[in-house]
């Protein structure tokens, strides 16, 4: 049996959208379609067959866009029917349950909340108790079944991924196995980002606990800004300045660098995911949004921190671009001092 899987959704739903493709993989073939953001996470990825790209904010935008894309659905590259069976929206958009409807799929899945449920022919319920993966990992149930353990999301950084982190490291002088921090400091949504990462590298660079690894700051090249403002503050203690890898490396290559690291630090943002899905310690912050929203890290060894007893926490699905109340408590008073005891907690060491 062919299936589809759509997920056009942020690039971390897709991370936690593997433990679907894999489950799906078990029963045949697995197509998925992708935005051009997305895509990559899934190349090399042994529970995939085929990419498909809907760029539906660019070239594919709109109805010809919605119906050239549905033709690739029927068809493959090389000419040949897809032979999808049932298609599987794990983004839920009317125009997404519309396009695998246009391209003739009969059975179409998705979650009874989703905009496109009226073109559902089976609705699946969305438990707000679980985690995102396992919600996804649902869709494909025939029953009330449950996973007999905990799911944990999976990309395939290439040997090329590999070699760019590998390169990135070397050339700030950082040696095969030397005890390494990375820090994501960055988010699209204003205030999922803790304001502190300043001082924690600082707290970091020389705590005893810590201050045999070296930093590194992952992020997209919008994050170039705050990893300078971190390196400024590392530049009056004598310790090495941290590696920016902001926008330097593909999404796997990203993954394949948080492979070599001791632990990371990180907002509610994609680099989370991507350490969930090879396994590196993790101490996630949370603000505006809490994991009990089923966004929380799925690594082994991992710490969720937020500032509790809040009364306005959660206030926003995502994160708002600023409080709604005027104070951002919620990531104001989350300390230096419990981040880094997280880290010392977690943290893996190579030694």
């Amino acid at each position: 049996m062919t299936s589809l899987v759509v997920q056009t959704s942020f690039l971390g739903d897709m991370v936690l959208t593997t433990p679907l493709l894999d489950r799906l993989a078990r029963r045949g073939p697995v197509d998925v379609v992708a935005t051009p953001q997305s895509a990559p996470l899934l190349a090399g990825h042994p529970a995939v067959r085929d990419v498909i790209v809907y760029d539906k904010r660019g070239m594919a935008s709109g109805m010809r866009g919605l119906m050239r894309t549905a033709a690739s659905l029927r068809t493959r590259a090389n000419g040949e029917p897809r032979g999808v069976s049932v298609a599987y929206l794990a983004q839920g958009s009317f125009r997404s349950a519309t396009l695998v409807r246009l391209a003739g799929i009969t059975n179409r899945v998705g979650f009874e909340t989703s905009a496109g449920r009226r073109l559902y022919t089976r609705a699946i319920p969305f438990d707000r108790s679980l985690h995102h993966a396992e919600r996804l990992w649902q869709l494909a149930s025939v029953d009330d079944e449950s996973p007999t353990g905990r799911l944990h999301p999976r990309l395939y950084p290439s040997p090329n991924d590999h070699a760019a982190a590998a390169s990135l490291l070397a050339s700030a002088g950082v040696a095969p196995g030397a005890p390494m921090l990375v820090l994501a400091p960055g988010s699209v949504w204003t205030t999922k980002r803790w304001p502190h990462f300043r001082s924690l590298a600082i707290a970091l660079a020389t705590d005893p606990r810590t201050s045999r690894a070296r930093l590194v700051i992952l992020g997209s090249a919008a994050d170039s800004g705050i990893a300078r403002t971190i390196a400024d503050g590392l530049q009056s203690i004598s310790v090495p300045l941290p590696i920016d890898a902001t926008g330097r490396l593909p999404l796997l290559g990203s993954a394949a660098l948080l492979q070599r690291a001791g632990a990371i630090v990180t907002n509610d943002s994609l680099p989370l995911h991507l350490a969930s899905a090879v396994g590196t310690p993790t101490v996630a912050l949370f603000g505006p949004t809490v994991p009990s929203m089923g966004f929380g890290p799925l690594a082994p060894t991992s710490e969720a921190l937020g500032v509790e007893r809040l009364e306005c926490r959660p206030c926003h699905a995502h994160g708002p671009n600023a409080c709604p109340l005027g104070h951002w408590r919620c990531m104001e008073e989350l300390s230096v001092a419990r981040v880094i005891d997280a880290v010392a907690d977690v943290m893996r060491v190579t030694r």
